[in-house]
């Protein structure tokens, strides 16, 4: 295993020059992936459509092809999933990845070409363990396994064809080379499991004997595992059972609410912690340093990027930036044009640039996942960091979280509502709240106009929920594991009136 890890390290670190190629030519790389892309697709009914042929510059694309957002290609997308081909891309497509960056109650199918599998998603994961290599030359990571926390699937037949749709991760796992199954745990007929309870259950009978060294998941599910793998073995921590364990691959949520949840499972110095921006549609940035969680844009995945100023999201002809237009501390929503057939597409994040040079972001929010009920403009990047202060100062440790407005009442003033699910509860819970108050007033001037004196904004109020609330909400709404996550804000109170009235 020692040869295999050796070879496997050298391999890895041979990709980090051409990584360095397109941090070194930022816009030759994307002006050359938006030439081609376009010229994939212009036999395409789409590409008909817009005219690809005769588009010959960014300005004439820009003012061309209108910015998209799911509802605007649904009917394009189920007209592929019914099995017609060629309408917004040129190679066949029978993969679609189930898209679980919500609870609410629609889901939306997103198209994944071959090429987006391979030169995107695959291309994302190879680069993950080659900057993993480059960080950590002496690593052992490959003298052990994988453990791959993924989603389910189904298989639709259409005309003798196999269409299939489900987490992308499962969709990854379902199409994974032969030789990865030697290499990662648990085998695949657990890993595509559908029921998420057994599946846990299954996964870590099924793993405690392996040698991993690496894990690969959602914080929240990931966490859930190890728990149950610790009280089936009657191990202090992951250690004594996975001694070589040294890096967790995460994404999917913010990571700061569960490190220190993380370090106490996994109580050494040598671990590893390295972040990854993936998603239904596409893999777009990676934890490059080793002392920041900066995330590097990567701009050779088969995707053109575009970034909308947040004050431009409402209105009638909102106008895009290009790479080379971008500022450093602004916030943009993202707009992609991919090699499955997203055109312009707004997935919804919203990133901010903290390097310029070489390109390098943060995820700040969602579109839809903020609090602006009078004004204040909280988003999630603020949230997460206002508790992580309030944390910190109060010896608490949170599992899981959700928030949204009060409104006005007569004779009382809008606030906002926090449901807190607490790993270690605060000793003073009227301290937490204040503590969190003045937090978000510190990194949110809006926020801290409007709770002036109490004018507009009146104290938060904290709620602290029972152990597994979260959990069981999610899994009411049957929607348990893989990519799913409890939404960290809403500017209405449907989640946590529901939650709300299940605990009561």
């Amino acid at each position: 295993m020692a040869l295999i890890n050796s070879v496997l390290s050298w391999l890895m670190k041979k990709r980090f020059h051409q990584i360095e190629l397109f941090m070194k030519f930022p816009y030759e790389v994307q002006d050359e992936w938006l030439k081609k892309l376009l010229v994939k697709a212009r036999d395409t009914e789409w590409g008909k459509k817009y005219d690809y042929k005769s588009i010959n510059s960014l300005k004439e694309y820009k003012e061309r092809v209108p910015i998209n957002d799911y509802d605007a290609l649904k009917p394009y997308i189920n007209r592929l999933r019914k099995g017609e081909q060629n309408i917004l891309w040129n190679s066949d497509i029978k993969l679609f990845a189930k898209s679980s960056g919500t609870t609410a109650d629609k889901s939306k199918y997103i198209p994944v070409s071959q090429e987006a599998l391979e030169e995107c998603h695959y291309k994302g994961g190879k680069d993950m363990l080659s900057i993993y290599c480059n960080n950590y030359p002496y690593n052992y990571m490959f003298a052990g396994r994988g453990l791959a926390m993924g989603g389910s699937h189904r298989i639709t037949e259409i005309n003798n064809e196999n269409y299939y749709d489900g987490d992308l991760s499962a969709l990854i796992v379902q199409n994974l080379p032969y030789w990865a199954e030697f290499i990662r745990v648990p085998k695949r007929s657990v890993a595509l499991m559908d029921e998420w309870e057994s599946k846990i259950e299954k996964m870590a009978t099924s793993t405690i004997n392996h040698n991993v060294t690496n894990i690969l998941g959602v914080p929240s599910w990931t966490l859930l595992l190890l728990r149950r793998i610790l009280e089936i073995t009657g191990k202090s921590n992951i250690l004594e059972v996975w001694p070589n364990m040294e890096v967790f691959f995460h994404g999917g949520v913010n990571f700061s609410p569960y490190q220190k949840q993380f370090e106490e499972l996994i109580p050494s110095d040598d671990m590893h912690y390295m972040e990854t921006y993936s998603a239904s549609e596409g893999f777009f940035g990676l934890q490059d340093k080793t002392d920041s969680d900066e995330l590097l844009l990567m701009l050779d995945y088969g995707i053109y990027y575009e970034f909308l100023p947040t004050d431009q999201l409402e209105t009638e002809t909102p106008k895009t930036l290009s790479l080379n237009e971008v500022e450093q501390e602004k916030n943009y929503a993202l707009v992609i044009s991919t090699n499955a057939g997203l055109w312009r597409y707004l997935i919804g994040d919203i990133v901010k640039f903290t390097s310029l040079n070489p390109y390098r972001i943060r995820i700040t929010g969602r579109t839809k996942n903020f609090i602006n009920a009078v004004g204040e403009e909280v988003i999630v990047d603020n949230a997460v960091k206002a508790l992580a202060i309030a944390c910190k100062k109060c010896n608490a440790v949170i599992n899981e979280f959700s928030a949204a407005p009060v409104y006005f009442k007569p004779g009382e003033n809008a606030a906002h509502e926090w449901l807190i699910e607490f790993e270690k509860p605060p000793e003073n819970i009227e301290y937490f709240a204040e503590t969190l108050d003045n937090a978000l007033k510190s990194l949110n001037s809006d926020y801290e106009a409007k709770r002036y004196n109490n004018m507009v904004l009146r104290s938060p109020v904290i709620k602290q929920m029972p152990a597994k609330t979260f959990y069981n909400w999610l899994k009411k709404k049957n929607k348990l594991g893989g990519q799913y996550k409890v939404p960290r804000l809403s500017n209405d109170r449907k989640y946590v009136d529901e939650i709300l009235k299940m605990v009561n």
